[in-house]
Protein backbone atom coordinates (compact mmCIF):
# COMPACT_ATOMS: atom_id res chain seq x y z
CA UNK A 1 0.00 0.00 0.00
CA UNK A 2 1.20 3.24 -0.85
CA UNK A 3 2.32 5.77 1.79
CA UNK A 4 -0.04 8.31 2.55
CA UNK A 5 1.55 11.92 2.25
CA UNK A 6 -0.32 15.51 3.18
CA UNK A 7 2.43 18.14 1.69
CA UNK A 8 2.24 21.51 3.67
CA UNK A 9 3.75 25.09 2.22
CA UNK A 10 2.23 28.59 1.98
CA UNK A 11 4.10 28.56 -1.80
CA UNK A 12 1.88 27.09 -4.42
CA UNK A 13 4.80 26.54 -6.47
CA UNK A 14 6.64 24.32 -3.92
CA UNK A 15 4.03 22.50 -2.99
CA UNK A 16 3.23 21.25 -6.69
CA UNK A 17 6.35 20.68 -7.18
CA UNK A 18 7.23 18.67 -3.85
CA UNK A 19 3.78 16.68 -4.77
CA UNK A 20 5.01 15.70 -8.10
CA UNK A 21 8.33 14.33 -6.89
CA UNK A 22 6.33 12.34 -4.65
CA UNK A 23 3.65 10.86 -7.03
CA UNK A 24 6.20 10.42 -9.47
CA UNK A 25 7.59 7.18 -6.54
CA UNK A 26 5.33 4.41 -6.99
CA UNK A 27 5.70 4.06 -2.97
CA UNK A 28 3.72 6.88 -2.22
CA UNK A 29 1.59 9.29 -3.13
CA UNK A 30 0.05 13.05 -1.85
CA UNK A 31 -3.59 12.94 -0.63
CA UNK A 32 -3.70 16.37 -0.20
CA UNK A 33 -1.81 20.13 0.28
CA UNK A 34 -2.33 22.61 2.77
CA UNK A 35 -1.31 26.66 2.56
CA UNK A 36 -0.58 27.19 6.75
CA UNK A 37 -0.72 25.80 9.69
CA UNK A 38 -4.20 25.65 10.92
CA UNK A 39 -5.21 23.79 7.25
CA UNK A 40 -2.71 20.79 8.07
CA UNK A 41 -4.17 20.44 10.99
CA UNK A 42 -7.64 20.06 9.34
CA UNK A 43 -6.38 17.73 6.54
CA UNK A 44 -4.40 15.65 8.99
CA UNK A 45 -7.65 14.71 10.56
CA UNK A 46 -9.60 14.52 7.44
CA UNK A 47 -7.47 12.76 5.05
CA UNK A 48 -4.46 10.62 7.49
CA UNK A 49 -1.92 10.60 5.90
CA UNK A 50 1.29 8.18 6.57
CA UNK A 51 3.67 11.04 6.40
CA UNK A 52 3.85 15.44 6.25
CA UNK A 53 5.97 17.18 4.88
CA UNK A 54 6.17 21.38 6.48
CA UNK A 55 7.25 24.37 6.17
CA UNK A 56 7.38 26.36 9.39
CA UNK A 57 7.27 29.50 8.37
CA UNK A 58 3.46 30.48 7.18
CA UNK A 59 0.55 32.62 7.50
CA UNK A 60 -2.56 32.09 9.73
CA UNK A 61 -0.95 29.44 11.84
CA UNK A 62 3.18 28.54 11.72
CA UNK A 63 4.59 25.07 11.27
CA UNK A 64 5.42 24.72 14.70
CA UNK A 65 2.47 25.77 16.32
CA UNK A 66 0.51 23.56 13.69
CA UNK A 67 2.83 20.50 15.00
CA UNK A 68 2.30 20.65 17.92
CA UNK A 69 -1.38 20.81 17.98
CA UNK A 70 -0.88 17.82 15.61
CA UNK A 71 0.66 15.61 17.99
CA UNK A 72 -1.74 16.39 20.45
CA UNK A 73 -4.52 15.25 18.30
CA UNK A 74 -3.55 12.55 15.66
CA UNK A 75 0.46 12.37 15.96
CA UNK A 76 1.64 11.21 12.45
CA UNK A 77 5.56 11.61 11.39
CA UNK A 78 6.30 15.19 10.14
CA UNK A 79 9.35 16.40 7.63
CA UNK A 80 9.98 20.04 8.02
CA UNK A 81 11.67 21.99 5.48
CA UNK A 82 14.20 24.37 6.54
CA UNK A 83 16.90 27.05 5.16
CA UNK A 84 20.65 25.51 6.32
CA UNK A 85 21.36 29.34 8.31
CA UNK A 86 22.31 29.37 11.63
CA UNK A 87 19.14 30.56 13.01
CA UNK A 88 16.94 29.04 11.33
CA UNK A 89 18.89 25.76 12.76
CA UNK A 90 17.46 27.01 15.76
CA UNK A 91 14.23 27.25 14.63
CA UNK A 92 14.48 23.57 13.16
CA UNK A 93 15.70 22.54 16.61
CA UNK A 94 12.65 23.49 18.26
CA UNK A 95 10.38 21.88 15.39
CA UNK A 96 12.18 18.82 16.55
CA UNK A 97 11.89 19.56 19.89
CA UNK A 98 8.51 19.60 19.12
CA UNK A 99 7.90 16.29 17.48
CA UNK A 100 9.04 16.78 13.54
CA UNK A 101 10.88 12.97 13.39
CA UNK A 102 13.38 15.09 11.02
CA UNK A 103 14.12 18.14 8.64
CA UNK A 104 15.10 18.87 4.75
CA UNK A 105 16.89 21.67 3.18
CA UNK A 106 14.27 24.09 1.81
CA UNK A 107 16.17 24.61 -1.65
CA UNK A 108 13.89 26.01 -3.97
CA UNK A 109 16.15 25.94 -6.95
CA UNK A 110 17.12 22.08 -6.20
CA UNK A 111 13.49 21.50 -5.86
CA UNK A 112 12.39 23.62 -9.03
CA UNK A 113 15.16 21.16 -11.02
CA UNK A 114 13.89 18.20 -9.31
CA UNK A 115 17.36 16.81 -9.10
CA UNK A 116 18.14 13.05 -8.91
CA UNK A 117 19.98 14.06 -5.58
CA UNK A 118 16.73 16.07 -4.13
CA UNK A 119 14.13 13.59 -5.66
CA UNK A 120 16.31 10.68 -3.74
CA UNK A 121 16.49 12.41 -0.25
CA UNK A 122 12.50 13.41 -0.11
CA UNK A 123 11.22 10.08 -0.93
CA UNK A 124 13.85 8.07 1.26
CA UNK A 125 13.18 9.87 4.12
CA UNK A 126 9.38 9.74 3.48
CA UNK A 127 10.08 6.07 3.42
CA UNK A 128 12.29 5.87 6.79
CA UNK A 129 9.96 7.85 9.04
CA UNK A 130 6.95 6.19 7.55
CA UNK A 131 8.23 2.99 8.95
CA UNK A 132 9.62 4.80 12.41
CA UNK A 133 8.42 4.12 16.10
CA UNK A 134 5.92 7.03 15.50
CA UNK A 135 4.80 5.69 12.13
CA UNK A 136 3.88 2.16 13.57
CA UNK A 137 1.81 4.06 16.28
CA UNK A 138 0.32 0.33 17.33
CA UNK A 139 4.25 -0.86 18.07
CA UNK A 140 5.04 2.42 20.04
CA UNK A 141 5.41 1.66 24.10
CA UNK A 142 2.37 2.84 25.84
CA UNK A 143 2.92 6.28 27.64
CA UNK A 144 5.53 7.55 25.31
CA UNK A 145 4.49 10.94 23.84
CA UNK A 146 5.01 11.77 20.43
CA UNK A 147 7.07 14.16 21.07
CA UNK A 148 9.51 12.58 22.90
CA UNK A 149 11.10 11.37 20.69
CA UNK A 150 11.55 13.59 17.68
CA UNK A 151 14.86 13.84 15.80
CA UNK A 152 17.89 14.33 13.78
CA UNK A 153 19.16 14.92 10.29
CA UNK A 154 21.82 13.56 7.98
CA UNK A 155 24.41 15.54 6.75
CA UNK A 156 24.78 13.14 4.26
CA UNK A 157 21.93 12.03 1.36
CA UNK A 158 19.56 9.76 2.94
CA UNK A 159 20.23 7.14 0.53
CA UNK A 160 23.75 6.81 1.62
CA UNK A 161 24.51 2.76 2.10
CA UNK A 162 24.13 1.63 5.15
CA UNK A 163 27.88 1.09 5.89
CA UNK A 164 29.72 3.95 5.31
CA UNK A 165 33.26 2.89 4.25
CA UNK A 166 35.11 5.41 4.83
CA UNK A 167 38.65 5.68 2.84
CA UNK A 168 40.68 8.76 3.27
CA UNK A 169 44.36 8.02 4.90
CA UNK A 170 45.84 10.90 3.08
CA UNK A 171 44.25 13.04 5.94
CA UNK A 172 45.47 10.23 8.64
CA UNK A 173 41.64 9.61 9.46
CA UNK A 174 41.71 6.07 11.33
CA UNK A 175 41.91 3.24 8.13
CA UNK A 176 38.11 1.90 7.95
CA UNK A 177 38.25 0.32 4.36
CA UNK A 178 35.51 -0.94 2.39
CA UNK A 179 36.99 -4.68 2.85
CA UNK A 180 36.67 -4.62 5.91
CA UNK A 181 33.44 -3.04 6.55
CA UNK A 182 32.74 -5.70 3.79
CA UNK A 183 33.72 -8.97 5.76
CA UNK A 184 31.68 -7.60 8.57
CA UNK A 185 27.96 -6.86 7.10
CA UNK A 186 28.35 -11.23 5.85
CA UNK A 187 29.37 -12.26 9.53
CA UNK A 188 26.78 -14.45 11.35
CA UNK A 189 24.37 -12.10 13.59
CA UNK A 190 25.57 -12.79 17.20
CA UNK A 191 23.00 -12.11 20.55
CA UNK A 192 24.54 -9.48 22.76
CA UNK A 193 26.51 -10.57 25.70
CA UNK A 194 25.20 -9.92 29.16
CA UNK A 195 25.46 -7.19 30.68
CA UNK A 196 29.12 -6.47 32.28
CA UNK A 197 28.68 -5.61 35.72
CA UNK A 198 29.58 -2.00 36.76
CA UNK A 199 32.85 -2.72 38.08
CA UNK A 200 34.23 -3.20 34.83
CA UNK A 201 33.47 -0.02 33.58
CA UNK A 202 35.45 1.69 36.12
CA UNK A 203 38.48 3.61 34.79
CA UNK A 204 36.22 4.92 31.82
CA UNK A 205 38.31 7.72 30.31
CA UNK A 206 35.87 8.71 27.23
CA UNK A 207 32.60 7.98 26.25
CA UNK A 208 31.68 8.56 22.29
CA UNK A 209 27.76 8.93 21.11
CA UNK A 210 26.62 8.29 17.78
CA UNK A 211 23.32 8.88 16.66
CA UNK A 212 21.63 10.21 13.74
CA UNK A 213 17.52 10.22 13.12
CA UNK A 214 16.07 10.53 16.48
CA UNK A 215 19.16 11.71 17.81
CA UNK A 216 18.49 15.25 19.45
CA UNK A 217 15.92 14.26 21.33
CA UNK A 218 17.43 11.45 22.41
CA UNK A 219 20.36 13.34 23.06
CA UNK A 220 18.59 15.52 25.42
CA UNK A 221 16.76 12.87 27.26
CA UNK A 222 20.25 11.57 27.78
CA UNK A 223 22.14 14.97 29.39
CA UNK A 224 18.49 15.41 31.47
CA UNK A 225 19.35 11.70 33.08
CA UNK A 226 23.23 12.88 34.22
CA UNK A 227 24.11 13.54 37.22
CA UNK A 228 25.08 17.07 38.82
CA UNK A 229 28.58 15.31 39.34
CA UNK A 230 29.23 13.71 36.07
CA UNK A 231 32.29 14.65 35.05
CA UNK A 232 33.28 11.95 32.22
CA UNK A 233 34.50 13.85 29.03
CA UNK A 234 31.63 12.87 26.44
CA UNK A 235 32.66 13.15 22.25
CA UNK A 236 28.99 13.65 20.64
CA UNK A 237 28.61 12.29 16.35
CA UNK A 238 25.46 13.26 15.56
CA UNK A 239 24.12 13.34 11.82
CA UNK A 240 23.79 17.10 10.98
CA UNK A 241 24.81 19.98 8.56
CA UNK A 242 27.97 22.69 9.79
CA UNK A 243 25.15 25.26 10.29
CA UNK A 244 22.91 23.40 12.57
CA UNK A 245 26.16 21.43 15.36
CA UNK A 246 26.82 25.22 17.38
CA UNK A 247 23.44 25.60 17.33
CA UNK A 248 22.64 22.08 18.98
CA UNK A 249 25.53 22.07 21.54
CA UNK A 250 24.25 25.76 22.55
CA UNK A 251 20.36 23.85 23.22
CA UNK A 252 22.95 20.53 24.92
CA UNK A 253 24.62 22.76 27.37
CA UNK A 254 21.50 24.76 28.51
CA UNK A 255 20.66 21.46 29.90
CA UNK A 256 23.69 19.98 31.24
CA UNK A 257 25.91 20.73 34.26
CA UNK A 258 28.99 19.93 32.11
CA UNK A 259 30.14 22.12 28.99
CA UNK A 260 29.01 21.66 26.13
CA UNK A 261 30.70 23.29 22.43
CA UNK A 262 30.96 22.62 18.86
CA UNK A 263 34.37 20.94 18.76
CA UNK A 264 37.43 22.52 17.44
CA UNK A 265 40.69 21.25 16.23
CA UNK A 266 42.86 21.47 19.15
CA UNK A 267 40.50 21.07 21.76
CA UNK A 268 41.79 18.54 24.84
CA UNK A 269 39.72 16.02 25.85
CA UNK A 270 39.15 17.38 29.64
CA UNK A 271 36.80 16.36 32.77
CA UNK A 272 33.36 17.78 32.45
CA UNK A 273 33.08 18.79 28.86
CA UNK A 274 31.14 17.78 26.29
CA UNK A 275 32.41 17.89 22.19
CA UNK A 276 30.16 18.18 19.81
CA UNK A 277 31.80 17.04 16.26
CA UNK A 278 31.11 19.68 13.54
CA UNK A 279 28.86 19.13 10.39
CA UNK A 280 30.42 18.51 7.19
CA UNK A 281 33.56 17.47 8.95
CA UNK A 282 34.89 14.44 10.35
CA UNK A 283 36.34 14.11 14.12
CA UNK A 284 39.59 12.71 14.99
CA UNK A 285 41.20 12.19 18.41
CA UNK A 286 45.78 12.29 18.80
CA UNK A 287 47.35 12.43 21.97
CA UNK A 288 50.75 13.93 22.25
CA UNK A 289 50.68 13.92 26.33
CA UNK A 290 47.06 15.21 26.46
CA UNK A 291 44.16 13.45 24.06
CA UNK A 292 43.19 15.96 22.10
CA UNK A 293 40.58 16.77 19.41
CA UNK A 294 41.45 17.21 15.21
CA UNK A 295 38.88 18.28 13.05
CA UNK A 296 39.71 17.36 9.31
CA UNK A 297 38.26 17.95 6.37
CA UNK A 298 36.13 14.89 4.94
CA UNK A 299 36.57 12.86 2.04
CA UNK A 300 34.37 12.54 -0.26
CA UNK A 301 34.12 9.11 -0.84
CA UNK A 302 32.44 8.82 3.04
CA UNK A 303 28.67 9.40 2.71
CA UNK A 304 28.97 10.53 6.81
CA UNK A 305 29.73 13.59 7.55
CA UNK A 306 30.67 13.71 10.70
CA UNK A 307 30.91 9.44 11.07
CA UNK A 308 30.58 7.48 13.83
CA UNK A 309 32.57 4.86 12.48
CA UNK A 310 36.04 7.69 11.93
CA UNK A 311 35.34 8.81 15.47
CA UNK A 312 35.00 5.42 17.16
CA UNK A 313 38.23 4.23 15.14
CA UNK A 314 40.05 7.10 16.52
CA UNK A 315 39.24 6.14 20.28
CA UNK A 316 39.71 2.88 19.30
CA UNK A 317 43.55 3.69 18.84
CA UNK A 318 43.74 5.80 21.48
CA UNK A 319 41.70 4.93 24.41
CA UNK A 320 41.18 1.20 24.02
CA UNK A 321 39.80 -0.01 26.67
CA UNK A 322 39.38 3.18 28.51
CA UNK A 323 36.62 4.23 25.86
CA UNK A 324 32.57 3.72 26.19
CA UNK A 325 30.72 3.79 23.05
CA UNK A 326 27.01 4.37 22.76
CA UNK A 327 24.97 3.86 19.31
CA UNK A 328 21.95 5.27 19.37
CA UNK A 329 18.68 5.92 16.88
CA UNK A 330 19.12 6.35 13.63
CA UNK A 331 19.03 5.22 9.69
CA UNK A 332 21.91 3.00 8.22
CA UNK A 333 24.65 1.54 9.99
CA UNK A 334 27.25 4.16 10.63
CA UNK A 335 28.77 2.74 13.75
CA UNK A 336 29.27 -0.70 13.38
CA UNK A 337 32.56 -1.15 11.96
CA UNK A 338 33.52 1.25 14.67
CA UNK A 339 32.14 -0.61 17.34
CA UNK A 340 34.00 -3.39 15.74
CA UNK A 341 37.41 -1.89 16.29
CA UNK A 342 36.41 -0.52 19.67
CA UNK A 343 35.59 -4.02 20.39
CA UNK A 344 38.65 -4.94 19.40
CA UNK A 345 40.47 -2.55 21.66
CA UNK A 346 38.82 -3.92 24.58
CA UNK A 347 36.52 -1.20 25.13
CA UNK A 348 32.42 -1.16 26.24
CA UNK A 349 29.69 -0.73 23.49
CA UNK A 350 26.06 0.08 24.52
CA UNK A 351 23.69 -0.20 21.66
CA UNK A 352 19.66 1.69 22.14
CA UNK A 353 16.96 -0.43 22.23
CA UNK A 354 14.16 -0.71 19.45
CA UNK A 355 11.40 -0.02 21.83
CA UNK A 356 12.90 3.23 22.40
CA UNK A 357 14.89 4.01 18.96
CA UNK A 358 13.04 6.46 16.54
CA UNK A 359 14.73 5.04 13.86
CA UNK A 360 16.17 0.94 14.53
CA UNK A 361 19.00 0.79 11.58
CA UNK A 362 22.32 2.22 13.62
CA UNK A 363 21.67 0.24 17.07
CA UNK A 364 20.84 -2.80 15.08
CA UNK A 365 23.32 -3.11 13.07
CA UNK A 366 25.48 -2.85 16.05
CA UNK A 367 23.58 -5.82 17.85
CA UNK A 368 23.01 -8.14 14.92
CA UNK A 369 26.55 -7.68 14.34
CA UNK A 370 27.12 -9.34 18.53
CA UNK A 371 29.02 -5.96 19.91
CA UNK A 372 26.73 -4.69 21.81
CA UNK A 373 27.65 -5.50 25.59
CA UNK A 374 24.36 -4.10 26.81
CA UNK A 375 21.26 -3.10 24.88
CA UNK A 376 19.76 0.27 27.08
CA UNK A 377 16.69 1.66 27.01
CA UNK A 378 16.80 5.67 26.38
CA UNK A 379 15.25 6.52 29.65
CA UNK A 380 17.99 4.41 30.96
CA UNK A 381 20.94 5.82 30.06
CA UNK A 382 21.49 8.92 31.38
CA UNK A 383 21.16 7.34 34.66
CA UNK A 384 23.18 4.31 34.15
CA UNK A 385 26.03 6.01 32.80
CA UNK A 386 25.80 8.02 36.21
CA UNK A 387 25.87 5.60 38.12
CA UNK A 388 28.34 2.70 36.10
CA UNK A 389 30.87 5.42 35.55
CA UNK A 390 30.89 7.57 38.69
Amino acid sequence: MAIKVLVVDDSGFFRRRVSDIINADPRMKVVGEACNGREAIEQNDALQPDVITMDYEMPVMDGITALRNIMMRRPVPVLMFSSLTFEDARVTLDALDAGALDYLPKNFDAVAKGTAEMRRTLTDKIVAVAASRLGRKDSAPKGDAPSAAPSAAASAPASAPQSAAPAASQQNIPKVDAGTVKSTQTQQAAPAAPRKPPAQLKGIELVLIGTSTGGPAALQSVFKGLAPNFRTPIIIVQHMPASFTKAFAERLNSLSSMTVKEAVDGDKIIPGHVYVAPGGMQLMIENRGQPAIRIRESDDRINYRPSVDIAFAAAAKYFGSKALGLVLTGMGADGKEGARLMKAAGAHIWAQDEASSVIYGMPMAVTKAGYADDIVSLKDIGPRLSTDLL
